[in-house]
């Protein structure tokens, strides 16, 4: 085992597996010549060249669509946005292109793609870098979607969706590029669409993915305090989701509470609380509890962020509030 930081897990998983396979190659604002916004791929241009580690343009549609068009073509392109709002730029090529060609040529064709960079918000960066469209992607046929909420998940995730003969959205977070965590000296990879139980328990389940996975889990250990054992499962991957693992954990606790860093809108936590009341209805012992961020645009001010940011104690008053303890 090693301690990495999950930014240089990111660069581990993407090096390993351009060894592995010449027709990958990394793309994006800085990923170059500055080793990455965010140093996630440090050291990679010098290892593998500029011809597979190539700083583009600040023109996302442009180097997006190429990246589209190449690999339809025979080549597995990874594709950096310096952050998941300046995606926007580029959606149609993501998808009316991307997700759809394979469908469209009836299968005469695949997109073996990446698209990956940070999600959601990130501190005080304003309403225009800090919204969060996990489930805008998932919303759409032809598009896997992974949000990791750790060093060990998104490097053996991160391998996975480079392998994958489909496209996939891999959003990570620049609050979590400096976490640590030990991860395996020998290669691995875990697959898509399997969610993982972070901590077991009997008393409530807890559903939550990516960085706010961290509130979720200390949420659990100070209801652990209380005698509450909370069962907190991290979905990994939102798109194919993982319902089995929820609803087999809400039929032996009978309580569910959703914590998401989204709007609350058409969110994953909707699509999630629908499956569990078709499939586990008769199992649920009281209603099941959403935790989204507020329905507006992210504030800049401090003050107003902690209001619209999900907590802990939002988690603990809710999973109470399933128990009908207060």
């Amino acid at each position: 085992m090693k301690e990495v930081q999950f930014r240089q897990a990111i660069c581990e998983a993407m090096s390993e597996e351009m060894r592995r396979d010449p027709s990958i190659y990394l793309i994006g604002e800085e990923v170059a010549n500055y080793n990455g916004a965010y140093k996630a791929s440090k050291g990679m241009v010098d290892e593998f060249g500029a011809k597979r580690v190539i700083d583009s343009p600040i023109a996302e549609s442009g180097f997006t669509g190429i990246s589209v068009g190449a690999a339809m073509n025979g080549c597995r392109p990874i594709v950096e946005f310096m952050t998941f709002n300046f995606s926007l730029v580029a959606i149609d090529q993501i998808i009316n292109n991307a997700a759809k060609i394979y469908q469209m040529t009836g299968g005469q064709w695949n997109v073996p793609i990446v698209f990956r960079g940070p999600t959601a918000s990130a501190g005080q960066l304003g309403a225009t870098h800090s919204q969060a469209f996990e489930s805008w992607f998932a919303n759409c046929p032809g598009l896997k979607v992974i949000v990791p909420s750790n060093p060990y998940d998104a490097k053996g995730l991160l391998k996975s969706a480079i392998r994958d003969n489909d496209p996939v959205i891999f959003m990570e977070s620049e609050q979590m590029y400096g976490d640590k965590m030990e991860i395996p000296e020998d290669e691995y990879l875990i697959p898509i669409g399997v969610a993982d139980i972070k901590k077991p328990g009997s008393d409530v389940t807890i559903v939550s993915f990516g960085k706010i996975m961290k509130v979720a889990l200390q949420a659990a250990a100070e209801l652990e305090k209380e005698g509450i054992n909370a069962e907190v499962i991290d979905l990994r991957t939102v798109r194919p989701l993982d319902y089995d693992t929820v609803i087999n954990s809400v039929k032996k606790t009978n309580r569910l509470v959703l914590l998401i860093e989204e709007w609350p809108f058409a969110s994953i936590a909707s699509e999630v609380a629908y499956m569990v009341q078709q499939k586990a209805f008769d199992y649920l012992d009281a209603p099941i509890k959403r935790i989204t961020t507020a329905d507006t645009s992210a504030p800049y001010s401090s003050s107003l962020f902690s209001k619209w940011y999900p907590n802990m104690h939002q988690v603990i008053t809710a999973v109470k509030d399933t128990l009908y303890k207060k």
